[in-house]
Formats: structure tokens, C-alpha cells, sequence
């Protein structure tokens, strides 16, 4: 009989940027059992709703994690508009569907550059984040922040899009789709990568429901859910796919993200030729006296945004679940039985935030 043994992976790992702890259990090379600790980051998120007006919040939901920074800020607002009972004009509501595609783009790119990193492929990994370049170029171009953006605010955005650069925007997407063909056909048909994550990090369609995974994680194992396809903001007048792999290894959850990308190109074209004219916010009076349980699809999966209020211009509480944190319990079920070599690639297959997850 093998005796085990515990092995730490983290907080601080070289292939992963992220301050996770996982406890591994061991038999020879064999992974038997992962026991998580999360906590080791405290930023005091609640707590700031008690020093924080409520048109201040915004600033603090949005740095909540940097990748998907506007699609935090945008939840809240949402959420409180919600309350308000605000009507957001639909020009806003497109800006809002651009700038969240755009964020979507910006967050997978990013994670395909670390994943090709996770296994070594270190050109790979330079050219998602050269084509990620041009995302972050038009982000700096529309809000003024390559990361933060800071355009979303009650009852509205901040800034509009002129419908010359709309124009010119779309025709840039033709360049970006064709750098994203040629980069994702490498992760998707490499011999390498292949044989690098094929069968490695299996979950099944049943496991991954049950334990209750989000996004592109539950998506790799043919759990066709995207909260976009409910309909928040302007995602009802738009046609929005939902893109599934059946086999539910580090590699279908690549394949989601890569085919991903193309659907939300295709989203912001939608919302550019779609868009009306007219105002891009409305003005806000009045505090949020009540309840509301905001929900949006992040480039991870569902991400939560609770917020309550009494009518002050605090709120009593806010309270965000973030995807990462319903996909531990996914991740754990994965890392059981695998090789001590695979942990680092089947971890970040999740791609896991835990800044985000430990606010």
C-alpha cells in the first residue's frame, strides 16, 4: 500500500498568477483528494457599503476584479436600478453589450495566453496577448481605461460611441476575427496541445450540474446555461448562442472559450447595427429602498451581485458570488485521480479568480 502524502500548491504558484491554496493529497504521483482553503486575500468589500453613497459604489464593484471590471460595475448598476424601479435609455443598454463583449474578448484572450503558458508554449502564449492588444486598444479609445473602464453609472453609461467609430469598429472586428482564427486553430488542432489535454481534467455533464459549475467550466461538459440568453440589458433583441462541448476535459473547456470569442464579435456587431439614437443616461434622484439579486454571465459564468437598501444613501449590504467560487467545488471532482503534473493546467482550465472570489 502507498502512503500519502500532503503536498501545498500555493498560494503562490509559477504557473499561476493567483494566491489559490490547495492541499494535496498523495499517493506516489497520484492525486487521491484536494482539500481548498480560500480566505488567504480579505479586502473588506461589504463592509465599504457602510462608507460608500451608493453612486460611489460603483467605483468598488468594478474593482472587484480587474480582468471583468465592467461587467462588475454594469451588474451593480443594474442591480440598483432594479431597486429604483429606473428606466436606463436603450442606447445606454447597447454601450453596456459592447463594452461587455469587449470584456469578454479581453478576459479569454488573456486566459488562452496563460493556458498556452500552463504547458509550455511560451509563442502561443505571446501572440493571444498581442491579438488581446487591439481589445484593450479600443477599450482605451471608447472609455478612456485599457482595464477599469469606469463608463457605467445609475441610470446609464458615461460616455458614447460616435457612429463613425461604431463603423470603423466593426470593420476593425474583420482583422480581429482573422488573428483569432489563425491563434484558436493552433489550441484546437495542435498534435501537442491535443495530446497535452485530451481526457486530462474529465467532469461529467451530471458532476458538473450537481456541484453546480458556471460559464465556460459547465459549458465544456454540454451544460448549455448563459445567463445572457435571459435577456438582461439589450442580450433580448440580440441572437445569442450558446457554445457547449460534450467531453468536459481542459480541452472542451479550451474549445468553449476559443469558440467564444467569435460569438461575441458577432454580439457587438449585432448591437453596433442595431443601436438607436438617443440619450445615454437619465438622471437619478431618490435612494434604493429595497432588494434586488442581480444576475450576469461573466467571461467565467454567473456572476451574483445581491444589494440591499433602506431608502439611506448607504446601502445595508452587497454581496457578490463570483463564478470561481461555485467552480472550486467542479475543480475539486476534477483533480481527484489525476497525475501531480496535470494539477497546474487542470486548475487553471477553471481560470480561476481568487482575488475575485475572496473579496
Amino acid at each position: 500500500m502507498s502512503k500519502q502524502i500532503i503536498v501545498p500548491f500555493g498560494p503562490q504558484h509559477p504557473v499561476l498568477p493567483e494566491p489559490i491554496h490547495l492541499d494535496l493529497v498523495l499517493e506516489d504521483e497520484k492525486v487521491v483528494d484536494v482539500i481548498p482553503s480560500i480566505g488567504y486575500i480579505h479586502r473588506g468589500f461589504e463592509k465599504l457599503v457602510e462608507k460608500r453613497e451608493f453612486t460611489e459604489y460603483v467605483y468598488v464593484a468594478e474593482r472587484t476584479c480587474g480582468i471583468c471590471s465592467f461587467i462588475h460595475g454594469a451588474t451593480y448598476c443594474q442591480g440598483i436600478e432594479q431597486i429604483m424601479k429606473i428606466e436606463v435609455p436603450e442606447r445606454a443598454q447597447y454601450l453596456r453589450v459592447i463594452w461587455s463583449e469587449f470584456s469578454r474578448l479581453h478576459s479569454h484572450l488573456l486566459w488562452l495566453g496563460l493556458f498556452a503558458d500552463s504547458f509550455g508554449f511560451e509563442n502561443l502564449f505571446m501572440g493571444a496577448w498581442k491579438t488581446r492588444e487591439r481589445v484593450l486598444d479600443f477599450m482605451e479609445e471608447t472609455t478612456g481605461g485599457r482595464v477599469i473602464q469606469g463608463t457605467s453609472k445609475i441610470g446609464g453609461v458615461r460616455r458614447d460611441i460616435s457612429s463613425e467609430r461604431l463603423d470603423r469598429m466593426v470593420k476593425d472586428l474583420d482583422v480581429l476575427d482573422r488573428e483569432m482564427k489563425e491563434l484558436t486553430t493552433i489550441f484546437l488542432h495542435d498534435d501537442s496541445i491535443r495530446h497535452r489535454l485530451r481526457n486530462v481534467g474529465t467532469i461529467s455533464r451530471e458532476d458538473a450540474y450537481h456541484l453546480g459549475a458556471v460559464g465556460p467550466t459547465a459549458r465544456g461538459s454540454g451544460v448549455a446555461v448563459d445567463l445572457r440568453k435571459t435577456g438582461y440589458g439589450a442580450y433580448d433583441r440580440l441572437n445569442v448562442p450558446v457554445v457547449t462541448d460534450s467531453c468536459g476535459d481542459c480541452l472542451s473547456r479550451c474549445t468553449v472559450r476559443a469558440k467564444e470569442l467569435f460569438t461575441s464579435t458577432d454580439l457587438i456587431r449585432q448591437a453596433a447595427r442595431k443601436i438607436p439614437d438617443g440619450p445615454v443616461d437619465v438622471k437619478v434622484t431618490g435612494a434604493p429602498d429595497g432588494e434586488y439579486f442581480m444576475r450576469a454571465e461573466q467571461p467565467r459564468g454567473e456572476l451574483v451581485h445581491y444589494l440591499k437598501g433602506n431608502g439611506t444613501k448607504f446601502l445595508v449590504r452587497s454581496r457578490i458570488r463570483t463564478p470561481t467560487l461555485t467552480n472550486i467545488p467542479p475543480l475539486i471532482k476534477m483533480l481527484a485521480g489525476c497525475d501531480l503534473a496535470d494539477v497546474p493546467v487542470i486548475v487553471l482550465s477553471i481560470d480561476p479568480c481568487i482575488s475575485c472570489t475572496e473579496r
